[in-house]
């Protein structure tokens, strides 16, 4: 699948339950998915297959998720 393509997937996959959520996830793909590493690119699109709440739990640090990578993403889409 082409890059044009794939982004207009992952933009759809940002669109969420909650408005919070569509806002954090949609930025960080429109800001940063493009300059970030594959590894990290893997990891915003796993993360996209979570659960609304465990999200919204990771990105108003209310939890911390246990694979370091995953938490680094997190504080990056958080912007701290």
């Amino acid at each position: 699948m082409g890059e044009p393509a794939n982004i207009a997937q992952l933009r759809w996959r940002c669109r969420r339950g909650m408005r919070e959520l569509d806002l954090l996830v949609s930025r960080w793909l429109e800001e940063s998915y493009s300059q970030a590493s594959p590894d990290e690119q893997r990891q915003f699109r796993d993360l996209l297959e979570e659960p609304d709440p465990q999200l919204l739990a990771w990105l108003t640090g209310r939890e911390v998720p246990e694979d370091p990578g995953l938490a680094r993403l997190i504080d990056a889409i958080r912007g701290t």
